[in-house]
């Protein structure tokens, strides 16, 4: 049995990683269909933050992202339209209106390092709950009522996450994260290593997905 171990290194603010999320888990689906038991895989959520100096209450969207990337309202009104695009064709459903706003993720990557000690399926479901609240709900994803919403319909104990916003457990695990991220020279999201040496980048389609699993899996 072949072994693939992924490490998704990706933003709750970012899209594209929702995008790419989907389409993995899409892909990884095909693949256990295709040959029912032939690898074993484990997925694990690494932490990149696209703002670390975002100050609370977030930045109007339309705003940042001109200062950030120089593009015009009109262009960003155009990248919506594919993103939703391209959500739908993998089952993520994005606001059509956009953000809104953007914020500071560091507290939802500490509680998502917490939800990976307690197991794959636990971190999954929460990375899954955040993405929706970021991308299909528009809610704050700085504020900490939001976040606990999450635990919460992630399964999770929310008093528990509450005792973690309040005292500051696991935000060196997630900068400690954040830096080896950085120095294996990741510097956009999404990215997929596969077996800590084989690397994805972007929100692929299903297909590219499927193509890049099946051959890191053959060669075991």
């Amino acid at each position: 049995m072949n072994t693939l171990h992924i490490d998704f290194i990706s933003d709750v603010s970012c899209p594209w990683c929702a995008i790419g999320l989907n389409g993995l888990l899409q892909a990884i689906q095909q693949l256990q269909r295709e040959a029912p038991g032939s690898f074993q895989l484990t997925l694990n959520f690494l932490p990149f933050e696209l703002n670390p100096d975002m100050p609370p209450g977030g930045q109007d969207i339309t705003e940042h992202l001109t200062q950030k990337y120089g593009s015009t309202p009109e262009q960003q009104a155009q990248i919506r339209v594919t993103i939703a695009q391209r959500g739908a064709e993998v089952g993520f459903a994005f606001a059509t209106e956009g953000r809104g706003r953007i914020y500071n993720t560091f507290h939802a990557h500490r509680l998502l390092h917490w939800a990976g000690l307690q197991g794959m399926a636990e971190q999954l479901t929460l990375k899954q709950a955040l993405l929706t609240a970021c991308h299909t709900q528009r809610q704050a994803m700085d504020d900490r009522d939001v976040l606990l919403r999450c635990v919460q319909e992630a399964g999770l104990d929310t008093a528990e996450a509450q005792a973690l916003l309040d005292d500051g457990r696991h935000a060196e695990d997630v900068r400690e994260a954040e830096a080896m991220v950085a120095d294996a020279g990741i510097r956009a999201v999404p990215a997929v290593v596969v077996n800590r040496k084989h690397l994805i980048s972007g929100g692929q389609p299903v297909a590219n997905y499927v193509e890049a699993l099946r051959g890191i899996a053959a060669r075991g």
